[in-house]
């Protein structure tokens, strides 16, 4: 973790739209002064426009003397520096103030082209580089910074991308059992990955109760709780007939065997303030994961599975075993993800003919 570092209360900056899609000719002079072409060539590469992409732009002597351009999932509570231009060291703090203005706990950047030794001037840590993964999507850049604006931040775990459409519950559950220290980072790979998901899964994805009971027998001396606010199949909206019935079969057994193992299944919802308490907990190794709709932060509503491992003031850090290239991001807007309260709390009601909300508690001892 990093301590914050004070920022003068009067940084001067401008922020300008991003124009999605513009080639290097269509940016701002100013910019283009400033800028190498080849980095604007990667910022021109894809549609960012679902994460609010803007410049912030520090003036200077007939012109800009820095910039930089600043990405950030919606509904969450941090901005991302893709890359900062001109006077580096003033680009960063210009974003790390309007991050301050805007009320985010936390500034990350991708690695791109900034050195070590200029992020750590701004008040940046290094985040551990990712686990390698199972797939071979890029990942983007190595290296990646973080600087919290609010509290001390929280210990780092690994990141890992999960390598399929449907294993971030296997994933989520993985990546609670490395922090626990039961499981070795090192042996987390795609084997790892693909053998939990075959024992939790309700094919394709993995419900609250089926995980709970995959993660008890794989780790008997863990302590697993589930909770789950309806005694209906969930996460079968999207079927019907048969499809819909032999799932419907294999969560009640799921729940024979929940019973039978000793998981308690509460009916009910985990409450924010439960959440918190859990991951707080002072010396406890506890984790959540939690089910959540992904429609707020990449506009599409599909249930997915996110760890959530620690809290800053106002804010619940999470780790997301996904992240969308086509809209930019890299596995540093994945990683020591802070979502406020409220809007996690809204994330975590999945819609369709039940309306849920799951997650599954689990003590790594």
């Amino acid at each position: 973790m990093t301590t914050p570092h004070p920022v003068p209360s009067a940084v001067p900056y401008a922020v300008v739209p991003y124009a999605p899609g513009a080639g290097p000719s269509a940016w701002p002079d100013e910019l283009r002064r400033i800028a190498r072409p080849e980095v604007l060539e990667r910022w021109g590469a894809v549609d960012r426009t679902p994460h609010a992409p803007r410049l912030v732009a520090v003036p200077g002597d007939g012109g800009w003397a820095a910039a930089a351009l600043v990405t950030a999932r919606p509904g969450t509570a941090y901005a991302k520096i893709v890359d900062a231009v001109g006077d580096v060291p003033a680009a960063a703090r210009a974003v790390v103030a309007y991050a301050e203005e805007q009320g985010l706990v936390q500034v990350v950047w991708d690695g791109w082209t900034v050195s070590g030794e200029d992020a750590a001037a701004a008040g940046f840590a290094p985040l551990r580089p990712p686990l390698p993964g199972g797939t071979d999507e890029p990942a983007g850049p190595r290296t990646g910074y973080v600087r919290w604006t609010a509290g001390e931040g929280v210990a780092e775990p690994a990141y890992y991308r999960q390598s399929t459409h449907f294993s971030c519950g296997a994933v989520t559950a993985l990546l609670a059992q490395v922090r626990a220290g039961v499981v070795r980072p090192e042996s987390l790979d795609r084997v790892s990955e693909l053998t939990l998901w075959r024992d939790a899964t309700n094919f394709p994805a993995c419900e609250p109760v089926g995980l709970g009971v995959a993660v008890r027998r794989r780790w008997p001396s863990s302590s697993v709780e589930v909770f789950l606010d309806t005694e209906e199949p969930v996460l079968l909206d999207h079927l019907d007939g048969d499809e819909r019935e032999w799932r419907a079969v294999l969560q009640r057994a799921s729940r024979a065997d929940a019973d039978r193992l000793g998981v308690p299944v509460h009916g009910r919802r985990l409450s924010p303030a439960e959440l918190r308490e859990a991951v707080e907990a002072p010396g406890r190794c506890r984790h959540v994961l939690l089910l959540v709709s992904l429609a707020t932060m990449q506009g599409f509503d599909v249930p997915h599975w996110v760890l959530c491992h620690g809290t800053v003031p106002g804010a619940v850090v999470v780790e997301d075993p996904w992240f969308n290239t086509g809209a930019g991001e890299t596995w540093v807007d994945a990683h020591l993800l802070p979502v406020a309260d409220a809007s996690l709390d809204a994330m975590s009601l999945l819609g369709g003919e039940v309306r849920v909300r799951g997650a599954v508690l689990i003590d790594g001892g």
